[in-house]
Formats: C-alpha cells, structure tokens, sequence
C-alpha cells in the first residue's frame, strides 16, 4: 500500500492578524482529498501546519513516515488561502525542497499554485493539479502507482517533460459532491483548534462546505479552484456530516464556508427542516448576498436553522463602485436586508472593500455613512487586491511590478495607482473602524438611556467605550486628511 503524507501551506503564525483573531479553522480540503485517497486503498497521514511554527518541523515527519507522495494540497474553501500570500508560497517551496530531499513525488494543488504552476515546478514539484484536484490526483498517484509514464490522458496536471512546463487541458468541475466521501476528520488533531477556540472565545467552532462555486461575476473575484460553476451537496448529506461531527468532536458552532450558501431554490427550507426533524442545536455563521437573502422565506428559513450571523459582501456603500466591480447588487438591497436580518435576530456582518479603480472620496463617504447608519454587528475591511484569472486583474497587470500579493492579510497594500496613495487606504482602514465602534459606543448610549433596566454589563461596557472611540476617531480623521493633504 503506497503512502501519502498530505500538508496544506497556511501557518496561521505567519499571518499576525489571524493569530491574534484567534479562529483556526482545519484544512477542508486538505481532509476531502486525503478521504478520497484512503478510500481508494492508499495509506493517508497528515501534517498540519496550522499551529507549525516553521516549515522545518515536516522534515521528522517525512522521516517518520517515509511517504512515496508529498501532497500540498491547500483549502480552496479558505478565502486566506485563495489569497496567496507570499509568506505562505515561501513555507511551500521549502516543504517541496524537504520532500524531494527524502525521495518522495511531490504533488501540489492550491490557488497559487495553480496560478503559478511554472513558479512551483521550477521551485522543485513533480506534478501542479490545476483547478479542482481530487479526481486529477487520484489518476495522478494510480498511474506513478502502476509505473506509466504518459500523464498527457491526465486532465487538470501541469508538469515537465524534456524540460518544458506542459499542461493538460482543464478538468470539469464535479457536479455531484455526494459522490465524494465526508472529509477525514480523523487524521487531524482536533484539540489545539478546539483549545484556542475555548481560549479565545468560549465556544468550539467547525468548518463544512455545502457547495462548490459561485456562478456570479464580479470581476475581481478570483475562482481558480472551482470557477463560475455552482454544484451543490444534498442537504441529507450535510445533516450527515453534521451529526458526525456533532457526535464525534461535540462543536458548538460551524463556519459555514460556502462562497455562497444555499443559492439553490428550496435548499435552505429542506435544510432548515431536517435540522428540526433531527434535533440538532447548534449555531452557525455564513456567507451571503443580499439579492438572494431577499428572496423566498430565506432569512426566516437560516434563523429557524440557527444561523446566527450572515457576513455579506456588501463592498460599497456607492451603487457607481458595485457597477464598476459588476457586483449585480443594489445599495437599497444593502439596505434591506441588514434590517430584515437584525428583524429576524440574526447578526449581518460586512465585506467592505476600498480603493476600486475609479473611486472617488464622495464614494467612499457613501461607505462610511452605510456603516455607520446600519450598524453591521463585524465589518472586514480590504482594499482591492488584483489576483490572476479576474477582469480587474487584466485592467492593473500593467502597474504591478515585483510586488503581486500581500505577504500577509493585514498588509493592505495597494499594488496599483488610483486616486490615493496607499497608506491613504491603509490609514482608512483604522479611521473606519474607530469611527464605526465610536457610533456602536453611541447606539449602546441610546439603549442605557431609553431602556436603563433592561441593559446589561455588554451595553454598559460598549456605551463607556464612546469615552476611548470619540477621542480616538477623531485623532484617525486628522491623520487622513493630513495623508489626503499631503498625498504621502
């Protein structure tokens, strides 16, 4: 029985702003992959770099388990990964130079990878599975297995041959994701996410995917992985998974980490349903947009299920950027939907995103005033990052020089010219997130004051908070008008 030792390449250490977030969540498809591998008779173990605190520690565990294959195989369902951080690419090609040291035939599948398959063969890997990679690897580890040598039937592979980078013609996507077993939960040592989890937050939270894709078009989404195609798990199958997980390593909430959940008509009813029938009580957390969040009993159907909180790639509060971006959403949907979500118990969160090809600063007070009128219960904060694969990508490719991805996600940095410099932007984003937790502070204020027995130490404690947030706002306004000023 031939071995594989499976790694992914995200070392949440290298990535300062997540560590100290605090929410590790296991490597999806790492786990999916390596099920469908063992189910087909090959010997699985796993390395999890998640908590690593250097690449070097894979090397006792190639000499341990003395595998014929080194896989990478990234989470394609992590928006960190899809991301492709540089620190992360460096930890890569350091565990494909360990592995081939020791022999072994390495393989590797992620988003940078398939990006920069070139990059990662000259850099020392055998074989780049392109796009969605379980099918294509299992071929590929069959045929080393069985001694062949012509790889060209292979779909989805780039490799060398004579010397030159080849590739075989792209894989379609798998359209029936029950057919695929339930990740291997097993190989991966669950405390240390349970154990930050509890130390963090006070509560145990898993990661499930229920679909694949995003058949939507904004044009600076990248999908190297799963493209424009949408295909989706039934939710008898994800019931399944839930109860195991639920019996097995006793979560407390899951990470829904669908690029988009429940998109097909009916899906969130029967779902919702069988979450009844089956006495599950659990919370959970999802992605959304707020077209589709609009339509049906979708809303009532999530809360009825659990969902606690829905983060929304709202993007701009300025109908001209989500345009330009070819979002198909509207700002009055923004609008809607926050307040049916707050309606119904359910916390909205957003996606925000400044710094798009043509904003103006009229656009981005359109954002500010959004945020602070409707209040989101979280908002994440980007600037446009221009990834291969996207149309905005094709408009900036030009401008972008040595410097292609962020070495981490808190680097903010804006590789392209637009209407401000960039540490305009990275000023930006602390001035709109004091300002944001200055009107929350204020909110908090209103509630003491109009119902003063019914508050609790969270709202005393927000409301004091205004005596930090007003101050503070304040300051970060003055900074930005003195970066806008001088252009810095």
């Amino acid at each position: 029985m031939k071995k594989i030792l499976f790694t992914h390449s995200y070392f949440l250490r290298f990535d300062p702003k997540q560590w100290a977030t605090g929410q590790p969540y296991a490597p999806l498809g790492t786990l999916y992959a390596a099920a469908l591998l063992r189910e087909n008779n090959y010997q699985v173990s796993l390395f999890d770099t998640m908590f690593a605190h250097q690449p070097e520690e894979v090397i006792p565990q190639l000499e341990k388990s003395c595998p014929d294959f080194f896989v990478i195989y990234d989470d394609g369902f992590n928006y960190l990964t899809k991301m492709c951080l540089t620190n992360m690419r460096e930890a890569a090609f350091k565990m494909i130079q360990f592995a081939k040291e020791k022999g072994c035939t390495v393989i590797v599948s992620s988003s940078d990878s398939t990006d920069r398959f070139e990059m990662y063969l000259e850099k020392g890997a055998d074989f780049i599975l392109i796009g969605e990679a379980e099918m294509t690897l299992l071929e590929l580890v069959n045929a080393i297995t069985k001694n062949e040598t012509d790889f060209f039937k292979i779909e989805g592979l780039a490799f060398k041959q004579d010397g030159a980078v080849v590739k075989t013609v792209r894989r379609n996507v798998l359209k029936e994701l029950d057919s695929l077993p339930l990740p291997a939960w097993d190989v991966i040592d669950i405390e240390p996410y349970r154990n930050m989890w509890l130390k963090q937050h006070g509560y145990f939270s898993m990661n499930m995917g229920t679909t694949r894709g995003c058949p939507f078009k904004c044009n600076w989404c990248a999908k190297p992985i799963y493209g424009n195609r949408y295909n989706t798990r039934s939710p008898e199958n994800v019931i399944a998974e839930l109860m195991m997980l639920k019996e097995n390593y006793h979560f407390d909430h899951i990470w829904f980490c669908d690029d988009i959940f429940g998109l097909k008509p009916g899906w969130v009813n029967t779902f919702a349903n069988l979450v009844e029938i089956n006495g599950l009580r659990f919370k959970f957390k999802m992605q959304g947009r707020v077209d589709l969040l609009l339509q049906e009993n979708n809303i009532k159907d999530l809360a009825r299920a659990g969902c606690d909180n829905i983060w929304m790639g709202a993007e701009s509060g300025s109908q001209k950027i989500l345009d330009a971006m070819e979002k198909g959403t509207a700002v009055e949907q923004i609008y809607e939907a926050t307040r049916l979500l707050k309606k119904t118990g359910i916390k909205p969160s957003f996606f925000i995103q400044f710094g798009y090809l043509g904003e103006t600063r009229a656009d981005i007070e359109k954002t500010i005033a959004m945020i602070n009128e409707l209040l989101p219960h979280e908002i994440g904060i980007s600037v446009s990052y221009p990834l291969p694969g996207t149309g905005f990508y094709e408009k900036v490719k030009d401008q972008l020089k040595e410097k292609t991805n962020w070495t981490d996600s808190d680097e903010l940095a804006l590789m392209f010219s637009n209407t401000y410099k960039p540490a305009f932007y990275k000023q930006l984003h602390s001035y709109v997130h004091k300002t944001y937790r200055k009107h929350i502070a204020f909110e908090n204020l209103k509630q003491l004051f109009l119902h003063p027995f019914a508050s609790n130490a969270r709202t005393i404690k927000k409301a004091l908070s205004a005596l930090y947030y007003i101050p503070a706002s304040f300051l970060e306004k003055q900074k930005l008008r003195q970066i806008e000023k001088t252009g810095a």
